[in-house]
């Protein structure tokens, strides 16, 4: 009985939030701006929380069910990770004429030092057949007269707790493009004041790409790890159409020598 009375309140007042709601839409263009500007904080502080259930929900509603968190992963491994951006759709699915520091999501961030920005991005549903991840990412460059264009992938948490020297991390990624390009993977730990950077080249062959990071070889200090990222690269990415249709993220301790 106190489940059917808590699900008929919750009803109640969940109508009532929408009444409120779409009387203030209504009223926005005679509201005083007092009461503007603190309906608008509220609005967008609710949105937060919206858009995340929307997120998560489609992911784990909409198909390929087994795609959103699923991947094949090497033997002994402690941690892996697809971001948000290829599990399920987000609030904002698109920009144009990016800007650097444009964020798509709360893990991917664009950055480029091109003053005539004539790129866009986007996020698209895979539909192909061998797709695993629901959605992908499409880059569209035109004319590019900047030294760099990078991907910034922010890792979770999860990702750098407990993480040692004789860690592996593995990036693999399905990449297309519309012609040839040299794409480079940087991993960053920032641990302390200072930042443990390891360089890998993508290789150039086929669309599946997979990079591995030694951390065995860095002077990490893995009691002051505080975060870690990894820049995506792109060389000279004027003219080109880049869709990375996956891209995923695993760490495994290394094998003793």
């Amino acid at each position: 009985m106190s489940k059917i009375s808590l699900g008929f309140l919750d009803r109640k007042m969940l109508a009532k939030s929408f009444g409120h709601w779409a009387q203030a839409a209504r009223k926005a263009s005679d509201a005083e701006i007092s009461v503007l500007r603190r309906q608008r904080n509220d609005a967008r502080a609710l949105k937060v929380h919206l858009d995340k259930l929307i997120h998560v929900a489609t992911q784990r509603l909409g198909p390929p069910l087994q795609g959103a968190q699923h991947f094949p992963k090497p033997h002994n491994t402690d941690w892996a990770w697809r971001p948000e951006l290829w599990q399920g759709p987000l609030a904002t699915p698109g920009i144009s004429s990016v800007q650097t520091k444009s964020k798509m999501g709360e893990e991917i961030t664009l950055f480029h030092d091109c003053d005539l920005a004539e790129l866009t991005m986007r996020q698209l549903r895979n539909l192909r057949e061998e797709d695993i991840a629901p959605y992908g990412l499409q880059l569209d460059i035109f004319e590019f007269r900047g030294s760099f264009l990078s991907m910034v992938i922010d890792l979770p948490q999860e990702g750098i707790t407990g993480l040692r020297q004789t860690h592996l991390l593995r990036m693999d990624a399905i990449v297309e493009l519309e012609k040839p390009l040299e794409i480079f993977a940087r991993l960053n730990i920032k641990h302390g004041p200072n930042t443990e950077q390891i360089v890998r080249e993508l290789p150039l062959d086929g669309e599946n790409y997979r990079v591995e990071f030694d951390l065995a070889y860095s002077n990490l200090n893995e009691k002051r790890v505080e975060r870690a990222w990894i820049d995506i690269i792109f060389e000279g990415p004027k003219m080109n159409q880049i869709v990375l249709r996956d891209l995923t993220l695993t760490r495994r301790p290394r094998a003793n020598l």
